[in-house]
This record gives structure tokens, sequence and C-alpha cells, in this order.
């Protein structure tokens, strides 16, 4: 039981929405909460085959009963939002919207493209940052979700408080998961690069804060690494040190055909790199993680993909796995060795060999 909090340590897709999910599952999490806005989605691969791609809901929908929240911090777009809920075919008694999130509205994403974002910091023009730019400025226009459901009925019986049920929740002994968004490397207050970040603070605190739920209450941290480092299209985006080739990647993994990554929402190719021992230092500084969660073992070497048991990684694996715990403090319990749930082993403690992931419910 207790408070979980799924935290990125790089910059993004980092496989946050896979480790969410399956500790969810796994740990039959009762409330599941989504941070931060549509402008970064999270995505799950299906075992049956093609993702599943949420921008708002949380990816712990994929554990039947689990009670399904946007945080009070979090912004939202409505028509994103609906398309998830009419996709899913959920209804209020699985799902929460804070009264107090944000709405984005039209004029927000031309606010994002008339200051030249995309060129300036390849902004996904969502409207996220112009949203939460007019909530801090508290002018009479902006509209938060309570208010906007006396325009939107169907949005009314959504609409609840999601500290209160976050809080009820744990006080009564029952499990909750804070999904955070984006990653430690882009925080608007601890990147390395600014102003090549995001329009808020990427940092566990900053998702209980969102959510606002109490730091004691937190009995886990997962921090979440992949072992080569994405970042979107362009130098604008901000630096990626030691930058590769996908094809450098495929050759060097032993794939045995094209890498490629995009961006979930403008789908352009994602720019790759090596692993930076820097940044993700800084997030295990930052975020006291206890336990790591490390994906994209098979891009270290193709080997590994599909791997359930400790011993079937490769030496090399291994070692990498080792190394991550003796420089970071902290034990890594989650291995993913492809993009798929289902995809990788969990080490109790990771002291010692792995048992497979859970398999989907039917």
């Amino acid at each position: 039981m207790g408070v979980w909090v799924v935290v990125g340590g790089q910059y993004g897709s980092e496989g946050k929405g896979k480790v969410a999910a399956t500790i969810a599952i796994e740990e039959r999490i009762d409330v599941c909460i989504r941070c931060g806005g549509p402008n970064s989605g999270h995505s799950v691969g299906l075992p049956s085959g093609g993702d599943l791609v949420l921008r708002q809901l949380p990816t712990g929908v994929l554990r039947p009963g689990s009670r399904l929240l946007i945080a009070a911090g979090a912004v939202v777009d409505l028509d994103v939002l609906r398309r998830e809920l009419d996709m899913l075919g959920l209804g209020q008694d699985r799902v929460g919207v804070d009264r107090n999130c944000v709405v984005i509205e039209g004029r927000d994403r031309d606010t994002e493209r008339a200051a030249g974002l995309r060129e300036r910091l390849s902004s996904t023009l969502c409207g996220v940052g112009a949203a939460v730019a007019r909530r801090v400025l508290r002018g009479p226009d902006v509209v938060l979700a309570g208010a906007a459901a006396e325009r939107e009925r169907w949005l009314r019986p959504f609409i609840t408080g999601v500290a209160g049920e976050a809080s009820a929740a744990a006080s009564a002994g029952r499990s909750v998961l804070v999904e955070g968004t984006q990653g430690f490397g882009l925080s608007l207050y601890h990147t390395a690069s600014y102003p090549h970040a995001t329009s808020r603070d990427t940092t566990a605190a900053a998702f209980l804060s969102e959510a606002g739920i109490g730091p004691t209450l937190v009995t886990n941290v997962v921090l979440v690494l992949r072992t080569f480092p994405i970042r979107v299209a362009g130098a604008q985006a901000g630096p990626l040190e030691q930058e590769i080739t996908w094809d450098q990647l495929r050759a060097e993994s032993g794939a045995p055909g094209p890498l490629e990554e995009t961006t979930t929402v403008t789908k352009m190719t994602r720019r790759v790199g090596r692993f930076e021992w820097p940044v993700v230092e800084a997030a295990a500084c930052s975020n006291a993680p206890t336990e790591i969660a490390i994906n994209g073992l098979d891009y270290l070497d193709y080997r590994n993909r599909g791997a359930r048991r400790w011993e079937d990684l490769t030496p090399a694996a291994r070692d990498f796995v080792a190394r991550v715990e003796r420089r970071l403090g902290a034990p890594v319990t989650r291995l993913g060795t492809g993009p798929e749930l289902g995809c990788g082993l969990t080490r109790a403690g990771g002291a010692h060999a792995g048992r497979g992931l859970v398999a989907l419910p039917a």
C-alpha cells in the first residue's frame, strides 16, 4: 500500500507510462493520478499489438477498477480528454477531474505559435505553457475545470477534489500512484540547459504538489531511466551529449531492422544519444528515489529483447544495471527489454534474479 510516485530521470520518454501501468497492475493500485498536460503522451505497447497512447488519463487504466484522476495542477484540453474517455468507454465511476485544473483554450495555442515556441524550443504548441502563464497571472480570463463544467454538461459528473480523494484513500490503507510527466532534464527549475525546458517543474515533489498529497505519505519514488536518452528533433530543443544516429544504434545493438522513435504528439523523429551520468545523478539527488526502473536493455544488445529472467540478460546488461545501482545509490527493481507491457522483469529489492513481469488482465 502507500503512495507511489513515478518520475522521469532524463529528457522524457523514458517509459514512465509502461512503468506506471506495470506498477498499477502488479501492486493493485487503487487510485492512479496523472499530472502535467496533453503536450506529453504516455504510451504502452500492448502484447496484442499496437500502442495505447494517453495524453490526459493515467496509464493505470490498464488495471480494471483503478480510480483514474487528473491532478489540480494539471492542464486539461477538454477535446483530448473527451476523446480518451470515449475511446476507452470510461465514465465518472472510474474517472475524476480536479475542479481546479486549468483548461486550455484555442488562444493558448495561438499564443505559443505567435511566440515562435516551436522554432525556438521545439514546443508541441499544445497551449500548455500559455495556459499555465495565464493561470499564474490570475486574470479574469482563466477558466478552471469546475467552471468549465457549467457550460460543458458532459464534464459535470467527472468534477472532484483530487487531494481529498487521494488523502482519504491513503488514510484508509489503499494504494495511490502519481504518474509524473516528461523528465528531470526538462525541469523548468532544475535543468542545466534553460531555457531549453518545459513549462513546469518535473520532480517527484512537484508532482505531489500538483496532486495535493503530503510528502510524508510517500512510500515509493520510482526514477525511470532509459539506456539511450532521447530528445525531440532540432538543436533548438536543447543539447544531447554524445548524440548518435539511429543507424549507429541499430548497428551497435545488433537489431535486425531499422530503429527509430518519434514524438507522441508531433510525430517528429527524436534524437538519440548515449547515457549521460551527470543528468541522472542530478535526477537521483533531487528525487531521492527508493528504486529505479531502466528501459531499453534491448538497445544495449538486441539479445536482451524480450528477456524475462535476470540470467537471460547479457553480462554487459547486468554490469550496466550494477553500475547504475552503485552510482545512484538505489536498487534497480524494474528492467524493460522491449516496449510492450509484460516485456521485462522485476527484481525484488534489486538484489537477486527477477521474476517475469505480470501478464495483462483479461
